[in-house]
């Protein structure tokens, strides 16, 4: 077994509404910083697990993505090994 670093990253799908993305986008115009031209929200994970190897890793977190960490109906994530 290795151990292996993982970030997940989990995003809303384009089309689905985001008002905390729209919130941020106005706050930051509100501050002053210009050329803002859209703010899209999401959510990353760091996971850390064992695996026999780096394709048994990627597959154990797109299940967990699949099963948990995303709502895949509204929301797209991605995996990525960093480590």
């Amino acid at each position: 077994m290795t151990l292996f670093n993982a970030r997940v990253t989990v995003t809303l799908k384009n089309g689905v509404l985001d008002p905390q993305g729209k919130a941020i986008e106005g706050s930051l115009s509100a501050l002053g910083f210009a050329g803002v031209e859209q703010v899209r929200q999401g959510k990353v994970f760091a996971v850390t697990l064992n695996a026999d190897s780096k394709k048994s890793a990627i597959q154990s977190l797109n299940s967990m993505c699949e099963k948990l960490l995303a709502n895949t109906v509204i929301e797209d994530y991605a995996v990525e090994i960093v480590a």
